[in-house]
């Protein structure tokens, strides 16, 4: 692992069944307290990425290294490195936003003392303490994806996932979402790892891109790299001239599973 970095990546290979490449030998690095973006078509290997890096998904071959552990062999310790913002909402509707938050740091054996001072430190930077008794089905989208970024960032991550986290908000919420991030960039130190299908977000925040496509990293720089790489002006410009503008509508994930359903759940 190159000093400085706090994500380490190479030669990064996830073969699905039938021999589907949904990673395909990728190499980058993401320094200590970065703001990076990783950007790709759907299907280009994005959440199979992350999943590798996270500990959900066991790579083919290659090398991670994750804080300074390897999610394979340290599980523990990747995990307790890391905070994450799924996608798909996983907060409990029917606990309070306070009661979600003592459910994490009880899952992370974070001592009460600290969990109780952390909770409300959180809730205050997102502007949510207010509201801490009320239950999360009666919150607005925002306030869901604001409640878990605290979430994530309760047990004093050195890194935050998040997977596409301003997805159907409005712009005013979207611009909102991202002040919190990155102050808590600045404030904790933090590093952030982020996927958005949002061009102007990734310009505007990352310090530097990588874009992924069919399974390979097909471009890495800052904005000013790749705008130069590309003759164009703005980032989704350079998305497009590096990726084309064929839309893709399947994953490798999802190509898998619709295999395996058509040989009646068979391996």
């Amino acid at each position: 692992m190159t000093d400085g970095s706090i994500i380490s990546v190479k030669q990064l290979v996830k073969v699905f069944k039938p021999q589907i490449r949904a990673v395909d030998g990728i190499n980058f690095e993401v320094k200590t307290g970065e703001i990076f973006a990783f950007l790709g078509p759907n299907g280009a290997g994005k959440s199979t990425t992350i999943k590798m890096l996270t500990t959900l998904l066991h790579p083919t071959s290659g090398e991670i290294w994750v804080n300074g552990f390897n999610p394979m062999k340290d599980m523990d310790a990747v995990r307790k490195s890391f905070g994450i913002v799924f996608q798909d909402p996983s907060l409990d509707d029917e606990l309070t936003a306070y009661e979600n938050m003592e459910f994490q740091g009880y899952m992370y054996q974070v001592p009460p003392k600290i969990r109780k001072q952390r909770i409300e430190e959180l809730l205050k930077i997102v502007e949510l303490w207010d509201r801490q008794k009320s239950l999360v089905k009666t919150f607005s989208g925002g306030m869901k994806r604001r409640l878990e970024i605290a979430r994530g960032l309760l047990h004093h991550p050195k890194i935050m996932f998040l997977d596409e986290p301003t997805l159907g908000l409005d712009p005013q919420t979207r611009n909102q979402i991202w002040q919190y991030i990155q102050n808590l960039n600045k404030q904790e130190g933090i590093t952030i790892f982020f996927t958005t299908h949002y061009m102007d977000e990734a310009a505007r925040i990352a310090q530097r891109i990588a874009i992924i496509d069919h399974g390979k990293i097909v471009a890495l720089g800052s904005l000013e790299e790749l705008t130069k790489q590309t003759n164009t002006t703005t980032l989704e410009e350079a998305f497009l001239a590096i990726t084309g503008s064929k839309i893709r509508e399947e994953s490798a994930e999802t190509m898998m599973d619709r295999h395996r359903r058509s040989r009646g759940g068979k391996n």
